[in-house]
Parts: C-alpha cells; sequence; structure tokens
C-alpha cells in the first residue's frame, strides 16, 4: 500500500491507488473450504442435488434453530422469499414499505400486481418512522413490509400497534439482520414472518438463496407448498405454485458459512471498531453506530457526510475509487426515484424529504474478513486527508 501521508500529492503527479487491489463492499466471505468440498462428495455419492434434499433440510433447521423459531423455509433467493412470503399473507392492493431499501422489495410488491406505498424514513435510524407509515394508510392498505436497514432493527414495536389497529398484515425484510436482534430477541419472528437474503455478498451467504421464517404452521405449510409448484405429495398438486426450490450445492455452502458465522461476524466486529476509532475524529463525517445493547452482525459499516464539508458527497466517492477503495452509495436514489417508480410515482418525493436527504449522505465502507489488517485505519486517515487537503485533491482531478 503507498504512503497516504500526503494523499493529493499522488493525485497531482498520478501516482499509483493508495491500495494496489481493489478493496470491495460485500467481497464474499467464506467458512472452511476443506468442509465445503467434503459436502459436496456426499453430495455426489447421494446423487441428491435438489428438491428437498439432505442439506437443504439440515440448513433449515439450524437456522430455525438459532434465530429461535418454529419454521424456516428455504428457497433459491431472497426476492423469491420476498415474493413467496408477501403471497402467503394474501397481500393485495397497496402495501407500506420504506424507499430507503434495495429495489426488491418494492418489486416483489410491484410483480403481483400489487402497488408499494413508501413512507417516509427517521434519519436517525434510517429505518421506517411510524408517524409517515400511519400518514400513508388508506382503505387499500392490506400490509406493511418494515426493513431491518444495516442489521439495525426496524421499529417492530409501534409498526406492530399500527399494524393491530388497522387490521394490517405485518412483515419485515431482514435481508441485512441475519444473527442480529431486538429487544436481546434474535430476529426472525417478528411480524408474521420475516424474510431473509444468503446472496453471495450477505454476512451469511449460500452463493445465492434466501428464506422466509415463520412461528405460524400454517404459513410455513403454504410457503412450502408455493416453493415447490404447489406439489403435496407424488403426482398431486394442489396450489399454482412456482418453482423456488434452493440446491443441494447451495445448501452446502450455507452449512459451511453458517460454521463459520460467528468468526466473520467477529472480524466485521473488530472492522467496525476501527473504523470508529478513527472516524470519530474527522470532523464533517459520522458513522451510523449499533447499539450496544442488542446483538449486531456489522457486516455494513455506513458513514454520513455533513452538507458542511463543501464537499458532495459523490465526489468523496469517486476519489475513494481512484484509490482502489470501492465505496457504494446505498441506497441511492431510493426506490421512488428509480426509473419504474419514479415514472409510476412521479410526487412520491414530496412526502420523503428524509428518505432524499439520507439516500444523497450515505458512504458504505469496505469490510469483512478480506478486508487487509491495518485497511481501516488507512481508509479513514485517507479520508481525513481528502477532506483536509480537498482544494488541492479537486485541482488535480478537475480535467478528466
Amino acid at each position: 500500500m503507498k504512503s497516504i501521508g500526503r494523499l493529493h500529492d499522488l493525485a497531482l503527479y498520478g501516482a499509483p491507488p493508495a491500495f494496489s487491489e481493489p478493496l470491495h463492499v460485500g467481497y464474499p466471505s467464506i467458512g472452511n473450504k476443506d468442509d465445503f468440498l467434503r459436502r459436496i462428495d456426499d453430495m455426489f455419492e447421494r446423487r441428491f442435488f435438489t428438491n428437498d434434499g439432505p442439506f437443504v433440510r439440515e440448513l433449515e433447521q439450524r437456522i430455525a434453530e438459532r434465530l429461535g423459531v418454529k419454521h424456516c423455509v428455504a428457497v433459491a433467493n431472497g426476492t423469491l422469499a420476498l415474493e413467496i412470503a408477501i403471497r402467503a399473507l394474501g397481500l393485495q392492493g397497496e402495501v407500506i414499505v420504506p424507499s430507503y431499501t434495495f429495489i426488491a422489495t418494492a418489486h416483489a410488491l410491484w410483480w403481483q400486481g400489487i402497488t408499494p406505498v413508501f413512507a417516509d424514513i427517521n434519519p436517525a435510524t434510517h429505518n421506517l418512522d411510524p408517524a409517515a407509515v400511519r400518514r400513508m394508510i388508506t382503505p387499500r392498505t392490506t400490509g406493511i413490509i418494515g426493513v431491518h436497514l444495516w442489521g439495525r432493527p426496524a421499529p417492530v414495536r409501534e409498526l406492530q400497534q399500527i399494524a393491530d389497529e388497522h387490521g394490517l398484515e405485518l412483515m419485515f425484510d431482514a435481508a441485512h439482520a441475519f444473527s442480529c436482534s431486538y429487544g436481546n430477541e434474535l430476529i426472525g419472528r417478528f411480524g408474521r414472518l420475516e424474510v431473509f437474503s444468503f446472496h453471495a455478498t450477505k454476512i451469511f451467504n449460500s452463493f445465492e438463496g434466501g428464506a422466509v421464517t415463520t412461528d405460524d404452521d400454517e404459513l410455513a405449510a403454504a410457503m412450502r407448498l408455493m416453493r415447490n409448484f404447489g406439489f403435496s405429495g407424488y403426482d398431486n398438486v394442489i396450489y399454482p405454485g412456482t418453482n423456488g426450490k434452493l440446491t443441494e450445492i447451495c445448501a452446502a455452502m450455507g452449512l459451511t458459512n453458517l460454521d463459520a458465522v460467528d468468526d466473520i461476524i467477529a472480524a466485521n466486529r473488530s472492522n467496525y471498531e476501527e473504523y470508529r476509532a478513527a472516524i470519530d475524529s474527522i470532523p464533517g463525517l459520522s458513522l451510523v453506530r449499533f447499539d450496544p445493547d442488542e446483538q449486531n452482525n456489522y457486516q455494513y459499516v455506513v458513514i454520513e457526510v455533513s452538507r458542511k464539508i463543501g464537499l458532495s458527497r459523490d465526489f468523496i466517492v469517486n476519489a475513494l475509487h481512484r484509490e482502489n477503495i470501492l465505496v457504494r452509495r446505498y441506497f441511492w436514489p431510493g426506490c421512488h426515484r428509480m426509473k419504474p417508480y419514479r415514472d409510476l410515482f412521479p410526487h412520491a418525493g414530496l412526502v420523503l424529504p428524509n428518505t432524499k436527504e439520507v439516500a444523497e449522505k450515505v458512504i458504505v465502507l469496505p469490510t469483512g474478513p478480506s478486508l487487509p489488517e491495518g485497511a481501516a485505519t488507512a481508509i479513514s486517515n485517507i479520508l481525513r486527508v481528502l477532506l483536509s487537503e480537498k482544494d488541492a485533491y479537486e485541482i488535480g482531478h478537475s480535467h478528466e
């Protein structure tokens, strides 16, 4: 790694980037490769590759036990998990969701003819604001989807109270929240059900995959039907289902990573603490904190850029990219400002001021077990130099 004591000199004179290899957000974490390969050998010996195989059943059981929930229904990916969950709940009409989330949360509704109604977030938590949810309820509203953003729990109690008052279904998108807690209880059994993603970028991954967890026996049975074309036993289709099955090779990866997930979380926490110690002293930047009384997986290291520093968030992102630090702008610009929903709901932004503000100041930093030792401090120092020498750095790239 190059010296970052005078970042603006490196930029002005065209020196190599600060890091020789790119540092990524969401770089896949893996468990023990030999354990995974042993499971693959077992899979080939059995010649059982899909259709609710033994690895899938073991994965479901272990996840359910870990989260303290009765049922885990594993499926091919997190988006399918959302779609199956929405259908199992019988949602229709309008469903309230945050705009500040991954686009799949809204798409899973729209694909089933349901209108996503975007409610604003609390700028302090980045999660749904219960007061904003109340304002968006109409006679057509049938449900609420809360999102546990960054693994920090949504306002579960307040959203449940709203759902109960208005006779609405409540579910949660827990794609960020594997092994995170709310009220010292692991996320997975709140609302009627919760949806997880096991995509390669997640803290716990199965290459590609997802799951729905619930304590409701009927919902679990319905979702198991849906993921396998509606088959109930051999040659007996009783529901118009889909193909949502998780393969055995993905489940094998999931089991391998489940063995390692606590070590991955520990590495993430160490990186987070290293970032926190350095970023706390940089004026104009603030680190999104995790509640010390709750459990978190520390997968997302998120900073907010103050408007007062005189540099835009996007300028900082581009400057870091030049140094091979591939930070991200999650979830810019918000679902309501992406083309499908911008065209459908052109005035949605009038009731989403906090969403716009947060989306334009957030940067997500690289972390994970693959982050080189000391990299979190080095990245923080680069940010410090960039902000203190912003005029020189900007001049160095003014003609690109």
